[in-house]
């Protein structure tokens, strides 16, 4: 039994991580993951693309160390975490992740940015209730 908890490093992944330390059993298995941003195309980028891939290379790197962090503080709390940075669409990562994974749950977190917000841009959250087929865990931010 594992859950995918899928974080933004925003401050309601604070939340989630203190709501999956309650609920994760002992020995259920914990995936962290954090969906990066794709490489972006350089086709009509100003800047050249080595400028370009240095900062993607720069962001992924702390992404990289934030995930870790977060799977730290749950290891710390006797949690079995795995840490996960995946390149690719949020809400199709996601779900591709669970499957793979074979995740039981998925924990994301909620902005609470408004139905306007959600009707022009979307929400992450919203995309994984409609389209996953495992129970969805939604936390607000406080």
């Amino acid at each position: 039994m594992s859950l995918l908890v899928a974080v933004d490093f925003s401050a309601v992944a604070d939340d989630q991580l203190e709501i999956v330390s309650r609920l994760a059993k002992p020995n259920r298995e914990i995936y962290l993951l954090h969906v990066a941003e794709p490489n972006p195309s350089f086709v009509g980028y100003e800047a050249g693309p080595d400028e370009v891939r240095h900062d993607v290379a720069v962001e992924f790197k702390r992404e990289h160390d934030q995930i870790h962090a977060f799977a730290d503080r749950l290891r710390e709390q006797g949690h079995v975490v795995n840490a996960l940075l995946v390149q690719g669409p949020t809400v199709q990562t996601i779900l591709e992740q669970a499957e793979k994974l074979e995740a039981e749950v998925i924990v994301v977190g909620s902005h609470g940015r408004g139905k306007l917000f959600d009707l022009v841009v979307g929400s992450v959250s919203a995309g994984v209730i409609r389209k996953s087929s495992v129970p969805v865990l939604v936390v607000p931010t406080r």
